[in-house]
């Protein structure tokens, strides 16, 4: 049999011992002063109250000392009765230090029990969750991101966890869990800052885009599988050409077109597509821009595929073409990194360069749709806009679960430019402290983070991008997703200070949220019984107490932690449990909040999408230093 002790948040067992050491001899010194009244009484009473005894406090009640003066004054008149009132007194005094030594001693021992010596772990009561930041005083407004809500034992009433820092929030939510009405979809309707918001099946862009355009946004749809409605973003628009940041900024963007599902494996033919096509694209960037255009990927894709050329030709003209790019001497000639890869080109063997341009030509598959070429080939906006434009900027990534496979390394090349571009500058600091950047904060919600394969330099990012105002929420199905990318030492949970969890379906996950959820310390019993099998009356029962240590949830318990109630239509009725981790805190055993319950967020969702916004016109013909501003 085992039954749980008290636990407390801290060790405690010197100061319940100082406290019962205190205690016994305040004990001894009441049982004296007791002991003493009784033998004045008794003595007073036997002696017949004499007057010679003097004046009573009150009554016939004589001061509890006044029977040692009186001993020494007629001790021999009446040696009997003072002999028993002594009898009795040191009797009666040695009898109390036993027991008062004997208690402080059971007490001393006894108060380190329950103490937590095996762990402390405990579910965050309402100060705890107020002091985690999570949750505001009574008398104050929430404001930030939504991470679950938590219900108030002593009312009844859910309050909403929302979390308003620079720091990062991961959650892991299983499919069809409620992760998208309970935290995407009331962040999208409560975030006053711009945003960019992974939306798989466009609900997000139909549910909140009309109320954060009612709110003063520019809202914006980027949906590259769409035949109208989307905007346009050419990720080679953001590359610094003219400049000496330029190669850096072309290889940045080819070392992910190179690895277009995310393994962080390139073989000899990735790798040599990717000096092909960095040669490829700042030839045509140059090219381009004699006729004041901007290079696209679908022109990439023509370059290298034309059927009215040979290849061979485009090397050649790469190695001859004047770029504007003067040498020492003054003299016009071909840029170095553009020369050096046609050069490469040429001199390699023709079966071995025929595999180069198959890899390469591979990489651009994608931009042969002509409804992805129609939404790349230009950029309606600029990721600077995100953070800098006048009014808050939201970005809605819309991929359709039929396109997502095939879309997928254009997504992860939009994530990279947005990372990158975004941190370029350098951070000022002002008496020590760092100002901002930028004139908005920036949120990327990345819901089903793991569809974009793996992104180090996402990875690498979340450590410093906190500083540029960009607070990252990630949403993963289990931790099995991110260790497949990233290995288990991945840095991604790590970098998060807030860390949701609903009821998984993987033991990893579940083992995972027990170990993150700590060990606390119980009380076992142990009752032993002794005596005659077939007796009557068992002769002895024995109990023993001891302290052990367990989870606070053990894995089973993590796995059947209360799932949404669905009805038949499988849409939730009501809402489960969760678990809320904040960094340095006790964690929070949570219920999920639901928009669909809280009129405030259903009369937002009630509001249309608009038609998609757009910046800026940077289409093949201008010039970005041309474009039109909204």
């Amino acid at each position: 049999m085992t039954t749980a002790g008290p636990l407390s948040p801290t060790l405690q067992p010197k100061r319940k011992r100082s406290r019962a050491r205190l205690l016994g001899p305040l004990l001894l010194a009441g049982t004296a002063v007791g002991l003493s009244s009784v033998c004045t009484q008794y003595v007073a009473q036997s002696l017949g109250y004499h007057p010679a005894l003097g004046e009573p406090v009150i009554g016939v009640v004589y001061p509890p000392w006044a029977w040692f003066r009186w001993q020494m004054d007629w001790y021999w008149n009446a040696k009997e009765v003072f002999d028993t009132a002594n009898l009795g007194f040191l009797g009666g005094l040695g009898a109390s230090i036993l027991t008062t030594v004997l208690a402080v001693g059971f007490a001393t021992r006894s108060a380190t029990r329950h103490e937590g010596v095996h762990g402390t772990a405990h579910w965050a009561g309402r100060s705890e969750v107020e002091r985690s930041g999570l949750l505001p005083a009574a008398d104050k407004p929430g404001a930030g991101v939504y991470v679950g809500g938590w219900t108030d034992p002593a009312t009844g009433r859910l309050h909403y966890l929302r979390h308003n820092g620079p720091e990062h929030i991961a959650a892991i939510a299983p499919p069809r869990s409620g992760k998208g009405v309970g935290l995407v979809v009331p962040t999208l309707l409560s975030w006053p800052h711009s945003v960019v918001a992974h939306d798989m099946k466009g609900e997000l862009w139909a549910m909140s885009a009309g109320w954060r355009k009612a709110q003063g946004h520019v809202v914006m749809k980027f949906d590259p599988a769409a035949a109208e409605g989307s905007v346009a973003f050419n990720p080679l628009a953001e590359i610094r050409f003219g400049t000496l940041y330029e190669v850096g900024d072309v290889q940045n963007v080819v070392t992910i077109m190179v690895d277009p599902q995310g393994t962080g494996q390139l073989d000899h033919w990735a790798a040599s597509a990717h000096a092909l096509l960095t040669g490829v694209i700042l030839h045509l960037s140059y090219k381009e821009a004699k006729d004041g255009r901007a290079v696209t990927l679908p022109a990439v894709a023509q370059a290298l595929s034309d059927p009215e050329r040979p290849v061979i030709e485009l090397y050649e003209e790469m190695l001859e073409n004047r770029h504007l790019w003067k040498a020492e001497t003054g003299e016009a000639v071909a840029h170095p990194v553009v020369a050096a890869a046609a050069r490469d080109m040429l001199n390699t063997e023709d079966e071995e360069r025929a595999s180069i341009l198959s890899t390469a030509r591979r990489f651009l598959s994608l931009y042969r749709d002509p409804l992805v070429e129609q939404n790349t080939g230009h950029s309606d906006f600029m990721v600077g806009d995100l953070m800098d434009h006048e009014r808050p900027v939201s970005l809605y990534l819309v991929v359709r679960p039929a396109d997502k496979d095939r879309l997928k390394p254009l997504m992860r090349l939009v994530i990279n430019q947005i990372v990158r571009v975004l941190v370029r500058d350098e951070m000022t600091f002002v008496d020590g402290q760092e100002q901002a950047l930028h004139k908005h904060r920036l949120l990327l919600l990345l819901d089903e983070f793991a569809s974009f394969g793996k992104l180090e330099v996402f990875q690498e990012a979340l450590s410093f991008i906190t500083g540029y105002g960009i607070k990252a929420y990630v949403i993963v199905q289990d931790v099995a997703q991110l260790w497949s990318l990233y290995g288990k030492d991945e840095s991604i949970l790590s970098s998060c200070h807030v860390r949701v969890a609903y009821a998984p379906n993987k033991v990893e996950t579940a083992e995972w949220l027990s170990k993150m959820t700590g060990t606390t310390t119980i009380v076992k019993e142990d009752i032993s019984t002794s005596g005659s099998r077939f007796g009557a009356v068992l002769q002895n029962v024995t109990r023993s107490y001891h302290e052990v240590s367990r989870p606070l949830l053990t894995p089973d318990e993590v796995m059947r932690l209360k799932a949404p109630v669905k009805d038949e239509a499988g849409r939730i009725s009501e809402p489960g449990d969760v678990l809320v981790f904040t960094a340095g805190h006790a964690p929070v055993y949570g219920t999920q909040s639901l928009y669909f319950r809280d009129p405030v967020f259903t009369d937002r969702a009630k509001i249309p999408a608009p038609p998609t916004d757009r910046l800026r016109g940077l289409r093949p013909g201008k010039t970005p230093g041309k474009a039109f501003v909204l």
